[in-house]
């Protein structure tokens, strides 16, 4: 298992997995509900999608079940919780920085360099 993030770009699924477990542990169908949610539906993941993800993202180090959820509600008990590892966030943080550097080349470029031409 790794342990130190890679600057292999993150798949789409795990990247917006993993940001919806930048701040809170969450289970399953509340990751979708995130995911979801914050890109207006564009992002959808059904059930398979969903899981295999959250597979691929453990088996990679970059999150964790949550083992102990003492104060979890008995309808809650049944569910799986994850939560983001040091590896996770560390991907997550280097993605989010390959992004924004993405964004900001093509900023300068549609914004400045392409004025004036024809």
């Amino acid at each position: 298992m790794p342990t130190e993030p890679t600057r292999k770009p993150l798949n789409d699924k795990v990247f917006h997995v993993l940001l919806a477990l930048a701040n809170e542990e969450l289970h399953g169908y509340a990751i979708k509900q995130d995911v979801e949610g914050r890109t207006g539906g564009v992002v959808k993941m059904g059930p398979g999608t969903l899981y295999e993800t959250l597979q691929r993202a453990e088996r990679r180090g970059l999150i964790a079940e949550v083992e102990d959820r003492s104060g979890a509600t008995e309808d809650h008990s049944q569910r799986r919780y994850y939560r983001l590892t040091e590896l996770g966030r560390s991907s997550l943080e280097l993605e989010v920085r390959r992004l924004a550097e993405i964004v900001d080349t093509a900023k300068a470029r549609v914004l400045t360099e392409g004025k004036g031409r024809a």
